[in-house]
């Protein structure tokens, strides 16, 4: 992140200097980068794309493969810097903050006052989708992070209800190994290693905990019995996992369990929305939870916003495109179709939701109830808190460890280090 600023102080240096450019065309159009390209995603985009270029937008597709957003952020950071913002992406609200704090949001207020979005969105997540009082993103998806598929088949062959806590889980993992199934599907990419750990530290420690440890980045809490704990379940874990795992991309990991290859996968819950495209039936055929927890609390989430760009730093104004698409964005429609082809929930509330699926019930049942309770914390992945040094080294010592033998002390000892060394 420190890059990035300096990155962003040179942009706009230069852009101090460039000469103004003529008004805003009276065209709808915006090119859109994003990294929604698997079928559930890919599906939701569409809905929004039909719904916008119904109502006389044009929308340019610049999809970025890579379901971590890595890739994406790279282009993103890249044509920005070179004055070749595109009208709207999809960056993790940590650095939508940065765009915004060096000119490079476009001001949507206008827009906001007369949808009320302030009346029609969680209080809970207002924070992270404004500066100053002014919104630098547009939520779209609201995504459980901890979430466990497993394929309904498999579990009842092998008399297996779906596990409640971790020593359930490995319990069933044990008896899976033994008739030579795989127990976990799982992608061997640093990103799905993290949300894994994620889990872990959720359903070892609790919601408190996790907020403590890898919200706040208390290093009593990173260097705790708790932690130690995780780090011993996550290597756990690593056993439970096929050989050829690594590299493999999620929604192929998701498809090992829709072809009865795994039993189970933990996976944010836009997973869902592959297992509905390949026609089967959530709740029954693949049944849904939250990640196994010690104690029934706690939900990581994350909202995927977007957010709208200008070409030039301190050049506020939005297109008339970017205007008609942050509305549609929070169409009650919009939203019900969107989230239901990806798997999530709607950011909008007060929406019916009875045509969606059970699994999607319980989790904004879920979500509601995690809100009132105060254990609604947000996901390092998801970048909705912490900042990107901080997620690296998360992200980073989750995957050495995973992928190494050692022990579960240097693993506590190597992410405490690492998250004092980010913050520093």
């Amino acid at each position: 992140m420190k890059m990035l600023k300096i990155e962003l102080l040179t942009a706009c240096a230069i852009g101090a200097m460039t000469v103004a450019t003529p008004a805003f065309a009276q065209d709808k159009s915006v090119s859109v980068v994003h990294y929604w390209t698997s079928g559930g995603e890919a599906a939701a985009i569409a809905a929004v794309k039909e719904a916008f270029e119904a109502q006389g937008g044009t929308w340019i597709d610049q999809g970025v493969a890579g379901g971590g957003g890595d890739g994406h952020d790279q282009v993103l950071r890249s044509r920005t810097l070179a004055g070749d913002a595109p009208g709207a992406a999809i960056p993790k609200a940590s650095d939508a903050v940065e765009w915004a704090n060096a000119g490079y949001i476009a001001d949507l207020e206008a827009v906001a006052a007369e949808n009320k979005w302030d009346q029609n969105l969680p209080a809970a997540f207002l924070p992270s989708l404004k500066v100053d009082g002014k919104y630098i993103a547009i939520p779209l998806f609201v995504h459980r992070f901890d979430t466990m598929y497993a394929n309904a088949r498999l579990l009842a062959e092998n008399g297996i209800e779906m596990p409640a806590t971790w020593d359930e889980f490995n319990t069933a993992a044990d008896r899976l190994l033994a008739a030579g199934i795989t127990p976990l599907a799982h992608g061997g990419q640093s990103w799905q290693d993290e949300i894994l750990f994620e889990a872990v530290v959720m359903g070892v420690g609790g919601a408190d905990f996790f907020r403590k440890a890898l919200v706040e980045l208390d290093q009593e809490a990173l260097r705790s019995d708790a932690m130690l704990k995780s780090f011993d379940q996550f290597r756990r874990l690593r056993g439970y996992v096929d050989a050829n795992f690594s590299g493999r991309d999620w929604n192929l990991a998701s498809g090992m369990v829709a072809n009865g290859e795994a039993a189970f996968q933990i996976m944010g819950d836009w997973a869902k929305g592959e297992f509905s495209a390949a026609g089967l039936d959530l709740g029954r055929e693949i049944l849904c939870s939250g990640s196994p927890r010690n104690t029934p609390e706690g939900f990581s989430y994350v909202v995927n916003s977007l957010s709208f760009f200008t070409k030039q730093p301190n050049q506020h104004q939005a297109t008339p495109g970017q205007e008609l698409l942050a509305k549609v964005l929070l169409e009650p429609e919009v939203q019900l179709a969107a989230n239901l082809a990806k798997g999530s929930v709607p950011a909008l509330t007060g929406l019916d939701l009875s045509t969606y699926d059970q699994c999607s019930i319980d989790t904004a049942g879920f979500l509601a109830a995690a809100d009132a309770d105060g254990k609604l914390v947000p996901s390092v992945q998801g970048g909705t808190v912490n900042v990107a040094s901080v997620r690296g080294a998360v992200i980073d010592a989750a995957t050495a460890f995973f992928n190494s033998d050692m022990s579960s002390e240097e693993g506590v000892t190597m992410l405490a280090d690492a998250l004092q060394n980010a913050t520093e």
